[in-house]
């Protein structure tokens, strides 16, 4: 029960608004820089910075590159770095095996970032949609997606990043199943200290396009993603999920997209006290960075306002694409 409020004058509560220095001292939440992860693309070359059209600001970097931004990143005082992938169409391939090759792009970036930035976090993604020839995250055949054999082959790809190096792993495919596979395959191969930061309440969103352009993905997409990515209508289904995978070995857990579903960042964390993250998806990024561009809005005063709304929201850490920008001001 709240407690009984006196009347005006007895309680003004603009007394605690007035300055800044007040302001600071009854905040009920904070941002800093080691809230955030960075999600950075890759691609092939060297030298190479390529802007991605639908995110302007956000950029696919040669492995060199990502190196940079790493130290960069780590400079800051961002703790970690998440790698995308953008993979040659050449070698994207309905068995996906590019996705476990010890030299793919990902795992290049990841062991060049540990060699020279040895103090930032590198996360990886597990999923099958940066190398498959259907644009889905997982095996499909005849109008469906085969969970079972996906999930092996997720396996795979999770072993080869730890081998690479990676200390996150971040299984973003929604197949059932696939942490518990992967925690049983990383004990079983000596990787026992890499964490799994599960996508464990991932939605079926119209947010993620500027994210499938980025990774090359839209082009090749057949169909869409609703047979395991959840219903944006539910909620309580994404508690029963991040119950799940927290039994089956998830160190942390993720909701994504982010501010449509700040009601489930706060049931989550109300409900497992577990490390609880978001994901401000490129869609939002791409809607406040346009609306900025465009002079709708103070676009500095707006990214820090929605980055706090998911700390207040409960969340222990924000991936998103103004992390550089945000460290600098914060």
């Amino acid at each position: 029960m709240l407690p009984t409020q006196g009347p005006t004058p007895v309680t003004r509560f603009r007394r605690t608004r007035q300055s800044p220095a007040i302001r600071a001292l009854v905040a009920e939440n904070t941002l800093t820089a080691a809230d955030l992860i960075w999600p950075v693309f890759v691609r092939d070359g060297v030298g190479v910075t390529e802007p991605v059209a639908s995110m302007p600001g956000v950029n696919r970097l040669s492995v060199d590159r990502v190196v940079d931004a790493a130290r960069m990143a780590a400079d800051l005082g961002i703790p970690a770095i998440c790698l995308f992938p953008y993979t040659d169409p050449a070698k994207k391939t309905r068995d996906c095996a590019e996705a476990w090759n010890p030299d793919n792009l990902s795992n290049q970036a990841t062991r060049a970032i540990k060699a020279a930035v040895p103090g930032i976090a590198v996360m990886t993604d597990v999923a099958l949609d940066p190398y498959n020839s259907d644009g889905h995250d997982g095996f499909f055949d005849n109008g469906r997606i085969l969970n079972d054999e996906t999930v092996a082959a997720l396996v795979k790809q999770a072993l080869s990043q730890a081998e690479a190096g990676a200390d996150i792993i971040g299984p973003s495919d929604m197949m059932d199943g696939r942490i518990g596979a992967i925690r049983s395959a990383l004990e079983g191969a000596g990787h026992k200290d890499v964490l799994l930061l599960s996508y464990a309440a991932k939605y079926a969103s119209a947010f993620y396009g500027p994210f499938r352009d980025a990774v090359g993905a839209s082009g090749a997409l057949k169909g869409d993603k609703k047979t395991y990515q959840m219903d944006p209508a539910n909620s309580d289904e994404a508690i029963r999920l991040v119950a799940r995978d927290l039994a089956e070995g998830a160190d942390m857990v993720m909701v994504k997209p982010g501010m449509p579903y700040l009601d489930i960042c706060r049931r989550v964390k109300d409900a497992f006290g577990a490390p609880t993250y978001a994901y401000q998806v490129s869609g939002e990024y791409a809607m406040i960075r346009g609306a900025a561009l465009n002079g709708w809005i103070d676009g500095e005063r707006a990214m820090l306002e929605s980055l706090m709304s998911f700390k207040r929201a409960g969340c222990d850490g924000i991936l998103t694409y103004f992390a550089p920008e945000a460290a600098r001001l914060l």
